[in-house]
């Protein structure tokens, strides 16, 4: 069995995919102003940048920076998954559980991939920006209202209309081309 390490880099930009348990689940943008608040409460504990974001009904994808002398972007998902689940609960929301009595709401493991340089960090979140056409919930990018695109294109980074319509274009971010 090969053992899996991650890199823990003090200061570092990370792009995270983090899903739900059950991948069917809408639960994340039934209940995004939780999310929300889940990230806040725990960027107060321990802070972070959110770079970039993108929240689907059952997974949702990061790009964070965390401070110097500081690596401990696991610790920052426990809180983040913690608060998110506790309000939840606090709400009074129905949460599956699994055998054991654990709540089977997030799947415990996440990708992580350490942003290496400018292109690397841009590739990334224009991944995150396009993922919401991608999985085809809507045909532009600035349809999909739980996306950091907007804030990118009010600080002038990205216009409005980024990526136009995929129903046209058929552009593709961060994925292969068929054959490649």
């Amino acid at each position: 069995m090969v053992l899996y390490r991650r890199n823990f880099l003090p200061g570092g930009t990370y792009f995270f995919t983090v899903a739900l348990f059950d991948r069917r689940s809408t639960i994340l943008i039934e209940n995004v102003g939780a999310l929300r608040d889940a990230f806040r409460a725990a960027r107060r504990e321990r802070p972070f940048e959110v770079d970039a974001i993108v929240i689907l009904p059952d997974h949702l994808h990061v790009v964070m920076s965390l401070p110097p002398h500081d690596a401990d972007f696991a610790g920052r998902w426990r809180r983040i998954k913690g608060h998110f689940s506790s309000a939840l609960l606090h709400a009074g929301i129905d949460v599956a559980r699994h055998s054991n009595g654990e709540l089977a709401l997030w799947q415990r493991r996440y990708w992580e991939h350490t942003v290496r340089d400018e292109d690397d960090f841009a590739r990334h979140v224009d991944y995150i920006h396009f993922n919401p056409v991608k999985h085809r919930y809507v045909q532009r990018v600035c349809d999909w209202p739980h996306s950091s695109v907007h804030r990118y294109a009010r600080a002038g980074l990205l216009s409005e209309d980024w990526a136009g319509d995929a129903g046209e274009s058929g552009i593709a971010f961060g994925e292969r081309a068929e054959g490649g």
